[in-house]
């Protein structure tokens, strides 16, 4: 486990690189002067050559790369252009109502799609799970912004007093959670549907039906355990990109999260924190899939005598 770990962080750290490497090209390729993004459009010629001597854009393409890279090692990811803030900063502050949303969301996605996979398994073939499984595949296929504006606007229409934006208070949070989990509970509730529906075909569930065991008891002692592996790779997936920021979403609900502040910056095309927020994203991505990897390998046995071998 201990060289399997090595191999995964080495990975993870190629990963991080790479994605470094990317977004500062791109940085090159998108029509923006941080110098007038800073001083504005009307600044003279030589306050825009001072800033630029400030922010090193004067240097060679590899010694900004260069430093940029050594920065972020250390925790720093540059000055917001519009902003004028730390963008490491930016991304702490966000990062809390992003977690915050990201939990909720998991939670509630797992809680409905286990359930719905489970009712719809142990009635296999009946009306149960066809109802189920329509539901399950219109939750899947609704569009994350057109089911938050309906919310919205659904809401509005019924509630007057009920918060449509923004954060605050515990109100505020249901209308986006409700927007997330939807779709992920009817794809999580097809996988586990169709591997309880396997474990059903197994022997050793055969056998705990042939001892009189309940279909319940069956299900929740026996072929949940086997059928909840898949499960966790796909929600660990999930939270990373949620942890990440989901841009539409919190855009849509005026969030005050990473995504927003992702979108905001793209919308004025502030390099640092585009940057910056895609190196965090990134960052999220390789910890939790390590930490799911490792989930794993502790849930299924069979894995780690696959590396030991």
């Amino acid at each position: 486990m201990l060289a399997y770990l090595v191999r995964r962080i080495v990975f993870g750290a190629a990963v991080l690189i790479g994605t470094s490497i990317i977004t500062f090209a791109i940085a090159f390729v998108v029509p923006a002067d941080p110098a007038i993004a800073m001083a504005g459009a009307k600044a003279d010629p030589q306050t825009l050559a001072t800033i630029r001597t400030e922010l090193g854009l004067d240097q060679p393409v590899y010694v900004q790369y260069a430093r940029y890279l050594n920065r972020a090692i250390h925790g720093d990811l540059g000055r917001s252009y519009i902003r004028r803030e730390n963008v490491t900063t930016l991304i702490a502050d966000r990062f809390p109502a992003t977690a915050l949303l990201a939990g909720a969301a998991m939670a509630l996605s797992l809680i409905l799609g286990i359930a719905m996979g489970a009712i719809a398994a142990a009635y296999r073939g009946r009306a149960a799970d066809n109802i189920l499984l329509v539901i399950s595949l219109a939750l899947v296929s609704i569009p994350v912004f057109w089911l938050g504006t309906m919310l919205l606007i659904g809401v509005a229409a019924t509630i007057r007093s009920f918060p449509l934006g923004g954060y605050s208070g515990a109100t505020s949070l249901i209308l986006p959670t409700l927007t997330l989990a939807l779709g992920s509970a009817g794809y999580y509730s097809r996988v586990l549907h169709t591997s309880l529906c396997d474990a059903f075909d197994q022997d050793y569930v055969r056998t705990a039906r042939g001892k009189g065991l309940s279909r319940a008891r069956v299900i929740l002692k026996h072929a949940m355990a086997n059928a909840l592996l898949p499960l966790v790779t796909l929600a660990g997936l999930d939270l990373a990109g949620l942890l990440s920021g989901v841009v539409l979403t919190e855009t849509v609900f005026n969030w005050p999260g990473i995504g927003r502040l992702a979108a905001d910056a793209i919308f004025n095309l502030d390099i640092p924190v585009i940057m910056g927020t895609v190196l965090f994203s990134a960052f999220l991505i390789v910890v939790v899939n390590l930490l799911v990897d490792l989930l794993y390998a502790w849930l299924d046995p069979r894995i780690r005598l696959a590396e030991t071998g």
